[in-house]
Formats: structure tokens, C-alpha cells, sequence
């Protein structure tokens, strides 16, 4: 619940899930998405853990990974507004692996969590970002933006690498 003394505004709370007069009160709605891939578990989970591989699929910058909590993940640095702070936050080896994602100068913290689930087709990758309310009103922190991008990198890209 929101401490601050101004008035809600609903219409905008619902449009950007917090009350935008205040960092006090933050709804966290996270975004789930699913995606069942014809492959077995293990070689999803290869895909997920290994910094090579992620290097194909998911972010081409990233310079260091280790599938272990508390591992930084570090990137290049290519001079981008928006740097990433990546931190391994939890693992469960062939299951699921999450990390924390937070920007460098900016406020709000968000984690990301892939879980993986063998089903009859294959493998279903449940992929849940928590935490997006907590990123500034800001196009480059759009919800929107995080969905879409979370769809093409797990619909198009992994699915490609997969195969």
C-alpha cells in the first residue's frame, strides 16, 4: 500500500502498474511466458547454462557466465546508456537457473527465472521476469519492450538454436 499523502490515480496505476506519484508502492505483476521446445531437457538446460551457447541465442555481449549463485555476469562494454547488472540468484541443476537484472545508475531491480519441465512433446521452458513495475517510467524500461523481446528471444532464437 502506498504511504504517500497524494491521491491515487487508478487509470494510471492500472496503465503502469504502481502509483506513479511515489516509488513507496510497487505492484508486481510479473510476466510469464511458455514455450515448449522438441528437444530433451538436457539440451535446453545446455542451452541456458552455458555461456557460449547463451552467447548464440540470448545476448551476444555477454563475456563471463558461470551457472553458479552469486556468479556476475559481465558484458561488453559497448558504451550503452543502459549498462546490465546480471547476478546469478538461484540454481537447480537441469531445472532452473534465475538471475537478478538491474541497470548500473538506475532504480529498480527485476529477476528472471527460466524453469524447465519435460513434458510429452519435449521440454517446456517456463520463463517468469518478476520485478518490471520496479524500472523507471521510461520507454527503454517499457513492459511491452521486455515482452516482446522475451518472445522473440525464446520463440525465434532458442527455438533456433535448438534445432
Amino acid at each position: 500500500m502506498c504511504l504517500c499523502p497524494v491521491a491515487v490515480n487508478w487509470n494510471l496505476l492500472k496503465l503502469y502498474g504502481r502509483h506513479v506519484n511515489c516509488r513507496n508502492w510497487v505492484m508486481d505483476n510479473p510476466y510469464v511466458f511458455e514455450q515448449v521446445y522438441n528437444v530433451p531437457i538436457a539440451k535446453v538446460w545446455q542451452a541456458l547454462s552455458d555461456r557460449d551457447a547463451m552467447k548464440v541465442w540470448y545476448f551476444p555481449q555477454l563475456i563471463r557466465f558461470e551457472p553458479a549463485v552469486g556468479f556476475h555476469m559481465d558484458f561488453e562494454d559497448d558504451d550503452a546508456t543502459f549498462k546490465k547488472e546480471w547476478v546469478v540468484t538461484q540454481v537447480v541443476n537441469g531445472k532452473k537457473l534465475a538471475h537478478r537484472w538491474s541497470y548500473v545508475g538506475y532504480p529498480g531491480t527485476s529477476e528472471v527465472m527460466f524453469e524447465l519441465f519435460e513434458v510429452d512433446a519435449g521440454t517446456l521452458l517456463k520463463l517468469t521476469h518478476s520485478g518490471l513495475d520496479s524500472f523507471p517510467l521510461d520507454p527503454h524500461f517499457d513492459r511491452e519492450r521486455f515482452e516482446q523481446g522475451w518472445k522473440s528471444i525464446l520463440s525465434i532464437n532458442l527455438k533456433r538454436f535448438l534445432r
